[in-house]
This record gives structure tokens, sequence and C-alpha cells, in this order.
């Protein structure tokens, strides 16, 4: 009975002996990704085309033809047999529509005896509905007293006033703003590519219309950067960069934008540290950029 227990705690000692190892193999193979990515960025910083701000830009359009290329060379090197990939069912909360695709003639075709349902089959496809633009009307009925129109020089007009507006006198709503911003800066869709879109459902909307729109926005989320701002700078740590950017009828050649973040690439829910990035514009990237921004900050990197 001794043997057998000394056996099993030897073989549980080796197990996490294992396991530490197996631990240590990962972390070194991170490292050496890591260091990989970090050379592959110098010699693409040092010898690559200045022009390319990001590495595989150019192939923009030959994208496609690359992946399938790339699948058909993968499957022909493949000798052996695999299991078929299952593909991943659709989330259960999009709404559904059913269409039965029933027969006509519900007779036997052997004996013309009537058929009866012993089944029947599925299959999901997903259909993408276009963005849909429609015009609100803010209708405001106004109410005058006829009693005091008849007998009164002065006219009491009563009026519902007019519900708050992102943009005073302006025909954008709060959604019609949300789609500009987030097809700018999160998707890269430049004004003039939704310019182009507008103008396939009849709508002139002018760059410069959208333009005066973003900026008057970028007001309206100036209390919501502070907020941020403020508690981005209680984090134990900041992470910043800065990246050339060029700017038109700018005394300089290049100038710069400044991120800082904290948090980590992929969120985690209920993670300590929020996911927070910020960008501040300078017209250099001298180091009282960062400590201006940062006050009282210590921790930079």
């Amino acid at each position: 009975m001794k043997n057998v227990l000394a056996l099993q705690q030897r073989i549980a000692e080796l197990e996490k002996l294992l396991e530490n190892e197996r631990q240590l193999s990962l972390q070194k193979d991170a490292q050496i990704a890591a260091l990989e990515e970090r050379w592959r960025l110098a010699q693409q910083k040092q010898f690559g085309k200045s022009a390319e701000g990001f590495v595989g830009q150019g192939e923009l359009f030959n994208e496609v033809e690359e992946i399938i290329e790339a699948v058909e060379a993968e499957q022909q090197s493949i000798s052996y047999t695999r299991k078929k990939p299952v593909r991943k069912p659709l989330p259960k909360d999009l709404p559904r529509e059913q269409v039965i695709h029933e027969i006509e003639d519900k007779t036997c075709d052997c004996c013309g005896g009537e058929l009866h349902k012993m089944g029947e089959d599925k299959s999901e496809k997903l259909e993408f509905i276009p963005a849909q633009i429609k015009v609100i009307e803010h209708i405001r009925p106004k109410y005058a007293c006829r009693h005091c129109d008849k007998s009164s020089t002065n006219t009491p007009i009563k009026q519902a006033s007019m519900p708050a507006m992102p943009i005073n006198k302006g025909i954008a709503t709060s959604s019609l703003l949300s789609q500009l911003i987030t097809s700018k800066y999160q998707y890269g869709l430049p004004l003039y590519r939704q310019e182009a879109m507008f103008k396939q459902y009849g709508i002139e909307l002018s760059r410069q219309t959208m333009s005066s729109w973003l900026d008057k926005s970028a007001t309206l989320f100036a209390p919501l950067v502070e907020r941020l701002k403020a508690e981005l700078l209680t984090q134990p740590t900041l992470f910043a960069d800065e990246t050339p950017l060029k700017v038109v009828k700018s005394d300089k050649v290049n100038s710069y934008m400044w991120v800082y973040c904290s948090g980590r690439d992929s969120p985690e829910p209920n993670h300590p540290t929020p996911n927070i990035v910020l960008y501040d514009f300078h017209n250099s990237r001298a180091a009282a950029c960062v400590v201006n921004y940062t006050i009282p900050r210590k921790n930079v990197i």
C-alpha cells in the first residue's frame, strides 16, 4: 500500500514538472515571436518604402484571390483525410423568417395514394438588409385662444418646444452622426466615399457639411473625453506613442498624433484595468508633450 501511495505521489510530481516545462516552453515561444515581430518591424522601417503606411496595404484589391490561392495550395499539400469542418450556427437572437417550400402534388407517383409528412429538412441562409434612411418630421401645432383674439390686443400662443438636438438648426440626428463617426474613425471610410454612398440614396450630403458636423460633434464629446482622461490618469501605468501626421497648411513637414492608452489589447470582462484609448495632437514629438498631458503622472512607457 505504501509503495502505491509513493508511486502516485511520484507520478503527480512528474506531471507537475511536465506542466511547468510546458508553460516555460510557451513563454519562450511567445518571447521568440515578439522578438521576430520587432525585428520585422525594424527591417520594414529601415528598408521598406516610406510611403506605405501599413504592411500589406497594397494588397487591398487582390486580397480575395490571394486567400483563395493560399487555401488551394494548402489543400493540395495535405495527403491525409480529415474531418469535415462544422459550420458554426448563426446566433439564436437574430430575427428569423420561415419560408416553407411545399410540393403541389401530394399523391404517390407509384400507387396514387395520399402522401403523409414524415419529417423535414432545414437550412439557414443569412440575408443582409441594406441601411434604411428616413426623414423624421417634427410637427409642433400652435394653439391660440379665440376669446382673447376677439377681446384682447394680446393673443397668447402656446406651442411645444423643440426637443434637444445634437446640432442646433441642423438636419443631422444622433443616429446619423454616430454612423458618420463610426464609419470614418472605426472603419476608416473617408468622407468622400460616404458622400458617394449617400448619393446612391438620392441624398446630396457634401463633405464640407459632414466635416462641420464632425467638428461640432467633437465639442459635444469634450466632457466624455475629459472624464476618460481623468480615469486614464488614475491607472498605475500609461502607454504612449506618437505617429507622424501630415496636416494641410501647416508650417512643419510633420505633425504628430499622440496616443495614450491603458488596459489590454484584448479587453476582458470584469478586468480591473479599463481599456481606454485617447489621442492628443501636437506639432512636436518633444517629451514636453507627454509631460503636459500626463501631469502628475510618474510611470510613462
